[in-house]
């Protein structure tokens, strides 16, 4: 990453404030970005609850130029392969002109109430680019309540690559606020790319 950069600078505070191995987590975006100019980002770490266990993740996500960014690390207790914890870290690097879907679903408290601008209870961001697709299919019927023949299978497939929760009493208000940015410059980085 280049080290002038104020969003660069932006992304490796937010790293480091996530608290979740700063050093491991911002050399391996730093690695999947390269010389690339960083037009946005999101930092999302989670702690979630496995049986007796608590496990922390961490998701990074940038915008550059050209591509769209995930890394993901996943800490492990000590195994049958390990005997002391490990993380895990990937990356992948994702051409703008694959990304074919941006979902932004928002959660507002009392609707009837809303003003524009008010910040979202939470955030739920979906991104689709075609690595991984649901199908969903079920039997399909006729209307005659009668009918006992075959009519095949009904269904549909979704593009599910990436799916973020953000909310605002388990990340802070700032974290919803860069999701919904981060969010923004992504749908108009691949709507620019349609024109």
């Amino acid at each position: 990453m280049a080290k002038t950069s104020t969003t660069t600078q932006g992304l490796r505070a937010a790293i480091e404030r996530s608290g979740y191995y700063p050093a491991l987590v911002a050399e391996a975006v730093e690695a999947a970005v390269g010389g690339d100019a960083i037009r946005s980002y999101l930092v999302h770490q989670e702690t979630t609850f496995d049986q007796n266990e608590v496990r922390r993740h961490v998701t990074v996500l940038v915008l550059t130029g050209t591509r769209f960014i995930v890394s993901h690390t996943d800490e492990q207790a000590a195994d049958d392969t390990s005997p002391t914890p490990y993380a895990t870290t990937s990356t992948e690097s994702v051409k703008l002109d694959r990304i074919s879907s941006v979902v932004l679903s928002r959660v507002v408290a009392n609707p009837e109430q809303y003003t524009p601008g008010t910040l979202p209870r939470e955030v739920v961001l979906t991104i689709g680019w075609g690595a991984v697709s649901r199908i969903d299919l079920e039997p399909a019927a006729c209307g005659d309540p009668n009918c006992d023949a075959d009519h095949g299978y009904t269904g549909s497939s979704t593009a599910d690559d990436l799916s973020l929760r953000v909310s605002e009493a388990g990340d802070g208000p700032e974290t919803v606020r860069q999701a919904l940015a981060f969010a923004q410059s992504l749908s108009e980085a691949t709507a620019d790319l349609s024109r």
